[in-house]
């Protein structure tokens, strides 16, 4: 008994049309490099955008993670900001502005909380003549936008730093308010280059109280993370002696709350919330007039930021793929016309409208999925070259990978679409006529 030769299932048809455009579509790029190139570049512009933004949006959201658990990811701030009300646009005076500052009084209140281990005052600091932080001098050298902060001595619980010299102010040194300061490492070389820092006397402007002379107690190395690699100076004193000395305004101040490591942050949320209420006065049912901070709100007010920025690059991206999509469209319809007789052909022979539109849209795929693939790299390239001769920890995220070529070859399918139709359409007997 004969066996006849077995016609290949649904399946395998697909499979063979797959292999068919994927082996067409190497062919019509060997044949018209230039014309194909442009449709790749296209594309792959389009993916480097989308790649790089995920990398760096990635990488620094990583170093502000971070950067919060090394701080404590259970400790919070009492503020007057409502960082929920922030937008990106000015929409007027928010009402988180009239509220009343922080005081030293709540601070000592909240400290002899059950649950709290410590309730610390915290003060950044501001030169009136300069465009940001304070500027320190030495000596005839004078270093501007020095990153400033008033603190209690116990900053260090919250605040993880190195002392590579001398010590940090003590309880006494702040309960007298005197004029003393611990400064970062780049600082103290900025300002001393390889000499002796502690001890030295530097004038520090800061607030309307205008310059005071401080002498420097201690050297600090900062984190190692992007912030600290961007900020550099760092100068720290006591919050006494910026409220007294150099008359700096209470309302810029803020609580920090460390909780006892066998308390439940939620719990102490509520005990510190509690305790404000009552000494301010509020009735029940009337709304707080002051904030909880916490680190996971920070990483959704980055999150939220950094997400509009995304969005508008994506737009952008969007561009590239557009151009990639109009160049797929001109090569499909140019490669639909040179196989005409190849299509009639293959339909004489059997082959059904989809399998010649599978075939023709696993080509056009195939052509962008080459400029995703090339997008790809080229974003890998540029994140590696950000993150190496920069602090910026560019990381090129899994889901961006996967997404930007399932992009690019859809992007190829959805412009390819016509071209397949058109191909599938043509009737066998037109087709072989055609020279």
């Amino acid at each position: 008994m004969s066996r006849g030769v077995q016609e290949p299932g649904t399946i395998g048809r697909f499979v063979f049309g797959a292999e068919e455009g994927v082996r067409i579509a190497l062919d019509s790029i060997r044949a018209n490099p230039f014309r194909s190139g442009l449709t790749i570049l296209g594309v792959g512009i389009g993916v480097t955008v989308v790649v790089l933004m995920a990398a760096l949006i990635t990488g620094i959201r990583g170093s502000v993670q971070e950067g919060i658990e090394s701080a404590g990811p259970r400790n919070f701030f009492v503020t007057r900001i409502d960082l929920s009300t922030i937008q990106l646009v000015n929409t007027g005076r928010p009402e988180w502005m009239s509220r009343p500052a922080i005081r030293m009084e709540e601070a000592d209140r909240v400290n002899r909380l059950p649950a709290v281990h410590s309730a610390l005052m915290s003060y950044g600091l501001q030169d009136p003549g300069a465009g940001g932080g304070v500027t320190v001098e030495f000596g005839g050298t004078s270093i501007s936008g020095v990153l400033g902060a008033a603190e209690s001595e116990r900053w260090t619980e919250y605040r993880p730093v190195e002392f590579l010299e001398g010590r940090n102010f003590v309880a006494a040194e702040v309960e007298e308010a005197r004029t003393v300061i611990v400064i970062s490492d780049q600082l103290a070389l900025d300002l001393f280059g390889p000499g002796e820092a502690i001890g030295s006397r530097i004038r520090v402007s800061a607030g309307p109280g205008g310059s005071l002379p401080f002498t420097v107690v201690g050297v600090i190395a900062l984190g190692d993370d992007i912030f600290s690699e961007q900020i550099g100076h760092v100068a720290i004193l006591p919050h006494t002696t910026a409220l007294r000395r150099l008359k700096i305004d209470e309302m810029g101040g803020q609580m920090v709350i460390v909780p006892h490591d066998d308390v439940d942050h939620e719990v102490a949320e509520d005990q510190v919330v509690a305790a404000l209420r009552g000494m301010r006065g509020l009735a029940p049912g009337e709304p707080d007039d002051f904030s909880i901070l916490r680190s996971t709100q920070i990483l959704e007010v980055f999150d939220r930021f950094t997400g509009v920025f995304f969005i508008i690059m994506l737009a952008l991206s969007s561009v590239g793929l557009l151009v990639g999509g109009v160049g797929v469209v001109g090569i499909m319809l140019i490669s639909v016309t040179e196989r005409t007789r190849e299509i009639g052909v293959r339909k004489a022979l059997g082959a059904t409208r989809s399998e010649i539109l599978w075939q023709f849209l696993v080509e056009a795929g195939m052509l962008t999925l080459l400029g995703g693939a090339t997008g790809l790299l080229m974003g890998a390239g540029i994140a590696w070259a950000i993150a190496t001769a920069t602090p910026v920890p560019a990381s090129i995220p899994l889901w961006a990978v996967a997404a930007s070529l399932l992009m690019a070859t859809f992007t190829g399918m959805g412009f390819g679409l016509y071209p397949a139709a058109r191909a599938a359409r043509m009737e066998p007997v037109a087709a072989l006529r055609h020279e």
